[in-house]
């Protein structure tokens, strides 16, 4: 059996990521514990200070499939690339031609763009091709 992953995200302001992920990955936001309207009902219940309320957020797969997205608050800024990225894979693979891939691959960078993503470069090399993005925060993934 394969060992089950979380995906962490150190970021400024998990309240504005997490919405963003969501949205870009088609996942929904965590819903607060059985017995609780809202995050907010359940932190102050929990006795959290108001100012740590955003320390923290999560995004999952509503079918199950892929990792939960854990975003948690730092106080340092972003500072270099990232080690590690999110690829995007919408374009379908070597079994669609090239040219669809492109148009598959562009149309989502357009609906990212208007989540709030930013377009970086395409990039096309032997036979491939992807577009590098930042998230609000400026956490690049690609889009392939």
């Amino acid at each position: 059996m394969a060992t089950s992953v979380q995906i962490v995200i150190d970021c400024a302001d998990p309240a504005r990521l997490a919405p963003f992920w969501a949205a870009a990955l088609q996942y929904r936001q965590d819903d607060p514990p059985e017995g609780y309207d809202s995050w907010p009902a359940f932190l102050a219940a929990q006795g959290v200070p108001e100012d740590q309320w955003n320390a923290a957020n999560a995004v999952s797969d509503p079918d199950g499939r892929g990792p939960r997205i854990y975003f948690q608050r730092v106080p340092e800024p972003k500072r270099v690339k990232n080690r590690v990225h999110l690829d995007l894979n919408v374009g379908g693979g070597h079994a669609i031609a090239l040219d669809e891939r492109q148009r598959r691959v562009d149309a989502e960078v357009e609906r990212l763009i208007g989540l709030g993503a930013t377009k970086l470069h395409p990039m096309e090399q032997r036979g491939e091709y992807w577009v590098v993005m930042q998230d609000p925060e400026g956490n690049e993934f690609c889009v392939q």
